[in-house]
């Protein structure tokens, strides 16, 4: 199947042969969501690069930007229900601020302020970032299969019928956890999205290294139906994730998308991009910024300029009060490392917790 979208490069709206079945997704929209899908991403990009310069002048331990992914991500976002569950990688920041979560807490974990992240249930489902590669595929398939075992998918309520959908990479499809997971989501048929953001880079090497044929043709090889969309285009990522998550919650078991999108920024900061990409590669890339397609598109549809000037002051004033939240993050105390060890309390975590306040107060007194 050829690649699915809706949008040219130019922001003209011109489905691609391969988007007839998809095109009826698309009345489920009104120019208000329209509005909203640019508002986000937008939002996000500032807020993308205030927290990348947060880590420049040391205020975090690390960032991981997802400049240039914002299509892919806001469109099949918006494509879940909110009894759905989310499972991320840890690039999928409009996604929980979509889903209700405070970005600042994205920025707490990676300050390394936080043992975790956040509770899922307060936040529409979003799970916990997974910084171990692929993990969260196999988490997203057993709680998947949970779904069916509480009887909690394909009983033919749409408003109550569950599905996941869960978030990787190029790279992260190369990984072991990433196929045992399609191994049982086919097995099982789990009410599931396997939802794949090809942004060309696993670190340094190139998709082109990691597989001879389209990602998402994979997926015929475990018994799943597999699409390839434009992920720099938001209207073909929210019509083919919801048609899949509708099959998923319907019983008609899982699927996988292949969003083509880029890495604009770096993997990560401490990444350096330049040792390994072709300027002229990103250079094709950045003439394809969903943002900016987007824009185009809205304003053909007669969205003025007084929208996008108020976009750009909101994103401002988020990404300001970002910042100086970010700055007002303070560490947990030091008995959070013995926190919740064990469900009852217990004479060995006692024991060392004495033993760390005899070795701090063993300092006392001395000079800095």
């Amino acid at each position: 199947m050829p690649t699915v979208s809706f949008l040219t490069a130019e922001g003209e709206f011109l489905p691609s042969e391969s988007a007839e079945e998809f095109v009826p997704y698309l009345d489920r929209l009104s120019e208000d969501d329209y509005r909203r899908f640019y508002r986000d991403m937008a939002v996000m990009r500032r807020f993308d690069t205030e927290a990348a310069n947060l880590q420049r002048q040391g205020q975090l331990a690390l960032w991981v930007p997802s400049h240039g992914q914002e299509a892919a991500q806001v469109g099949s976002a918006y494509a879940a229900r909110p009894q759905d569950h989310i499972f991320p990688s840890y690039r999928e920041h409009v996604v929980g601020m979509i889903r209700g979560l405070d970005v600042v807490d994205i920025l707490r974990l990676l300050r390394g302020a936080t043992m975790g992240g956040w509770k899922p249930e307060e936040h529409g489902n979003f799970h916990l970032y997974t910084l171990v590669l692929a993990a969260q595929t196999l988490h997203a398939t057993g709680y998947a299969m949970g779904m069916q075992f509480d009887g909690q998918t394909a009983t033919g309520n749409p408003d109550t019928d569950e599905a996941v959908i869960v978030y990787f990479g190029d790279g992260a499809s190369s990984q072991g956890d990433a196929n045992e997971a399609l191994v049982f989501a086919a097995s099982y048929q789990t009410p599931q999205v396997f939802f794949l953001q090809n942004n060309h880079w696993a670190i340094s090497v190139p998709v082109s290294r990691q597989s001879r044929t389209p990602l998402y043709q994979r997926a015929s090889g475990f018994g799943i139906p597999g699409t390839q969309i434009d992920g720099n285009d938001v209207l073909a990522s929210f019509a083919v994730t919801a048609k899949s998550l509708d099959d998923a919650r319907a019983g008609r078991g899982p699927a996988l998308i292949e969003a083509l999108t880029y890495r604009i920024g770096a993997h990560t900061t401490a990444d350096d991009p330049t040792k390994y990409r072709d300027a002229e590669d990103l250079a094709y890339w950045v003439a394809r910024d969903p943002i900016i397609r987007f824009r185009r598109y809205l304003t053909d549809l007669g969205v003025g300029g007084d929208f996008f000037t108020s976009v750009d002051e909101e994103a401002a004033d988020f990404a300001s009060d970002v910042r100086r939240r970010a700055l007002e993050i303070r560490g947990p105390g030091r008995s959070v490392i013995f926190d919740n060890v064990y469900a009852e309390p217990h004479p060995l975590i006692e024991e060392q917790k004495a033993w760390l306040d005899r070795y701090e107060a063993s300092f006392e007194g001395e000079e800095a």
